[in-house]
């Protein structure tokens, strides 16, 4: 079925890459758990729109016509189809292909998505990236919550098999939390909530520095102040087990580090510190480009 997605749908991001293989399972699996369906989109690459000569390098250069191109684009979303039902056979699926750049095309159907899934990178990416340039935009500027899926094989750590959040008291932290609480209820998981935190001066009083506060009242505070924003949430959803580590450093490599092993890294899109202007704050710039897992960026929804 090509078109529009029902609204609320699971969608996904697919271009025939392995990074692509990875984000349909994943998202047919979140598709199930949710109850919801799974769109399928395809964004067709039009060559036509670069003005190649006719000899390049002297070897002759044919680009493809529309019928390869349809082709191309049936069997990605052919491919992509059977991934999504090996893992429910039953689910609901819709598909559509787009002549147009991946970024416009997702973020036009994010506006009534459940979540968009991407892989970390796709057939444009360069190796040496971990996120490319679709993953990167989409979790800044989405209406959404944007998960980009990675390979996740090692299952080491302390949060090993747990859905991981930040959590910071700020407004998007709140919706990272309701998203990270309902993927923990959804998987029968363990969440750990990390709050991270800095001393005032750069570090903790010692001989050089004036003790102009107590660390352990800081941390204290800190604590209470992370145990509150998780109160009601905790409420909403008493089957899931919550853990909270309150821990001093930088929160972008905290929260990488914490992500070795986890089902799930959940951030939102700016913290405190984050300028207004800003859609995407250095936290979560920093876990989508260095964790060791899947991770899903929350923005607050506009409007």
């Amino acid at each position: 079925m090509n078109g529009s997605p029902p609204a609320t749908s699971v969608v996904v991001g697919v271009d025939g890459s392995p990074d692509s293989v990875l984000a349909v399972r994943w998202a047919a699996a979140d598709a199930v758990r949710r109850g919801r369906p799974l769109h399928l989109l395809h964004a067709a690459y039009d060559w036509r729109q670069f003005a190649y000569p006719q000899e390049f390098a002297g070897q002759a250069l044919r680009l493809a016509d529309d019928a390869g191109v349809r082709q191309a684009s049936e069997r990605i979303i052919a491919d992509a189809t059977a991934e999504a039902r090996q893992i429910e056979p039953d689910l609901p699926i819709t598909t559509a292909t787009v002549v147009q750049p991946a970024v416009p095309a997702l973020m036009e159907v994010a506006r009534h998505a459940a979540l968009v899934a991407v892989g970390s990178r796709g057939r444009t990416g360069f190796a040496a990236l971990l996120v490319g340039s679709t993953g990167a935009q989409l979790a800044a500027h989405a209406d959404c919550p944007v998960v980009i899926v990675r390979r996740y094989g090692h299952r080491e750590g302390p949060h090993a098999g747990r859905v991981v959040v930040g959590v910071d008291g700020s407004h998007h932290a709140g919706h990272a939390l309701g998203f990270a609480f309902e993927q923990a209820a959804f998987r029968e998981a363990g969440l750990t909530a990390v709050h991270v935190y800095r001393w005032p001066a750069g570090g903790p009083p010692d001989d050089m520095l004036p003790l102009c506060y107590d660390p352990d009242d800081l941390r204290d505070d800190e604590q209470c102040l992370a145990a509150e924003s998780l109160s009601g949430w905790r409420e909403r959803y008493p089957e899931v087990e919550v853990r909270l580590d309150t821990v001093s450093g930088r929160a972008g490599g905290v929260l990488a580090e914490l992500s070795a092993g986890a089902q799930l890294l959940v951030v939102g899109a700016r913290g405190r510190g984050g300028f207004t202007g800003l859609r995407l704050g250095s936290v979560s710039h920093a876990a989508v480009h260095h964790a060791s897992c899947p991770v899903a960026v929350v923005h607050e929804p506009r409007g």
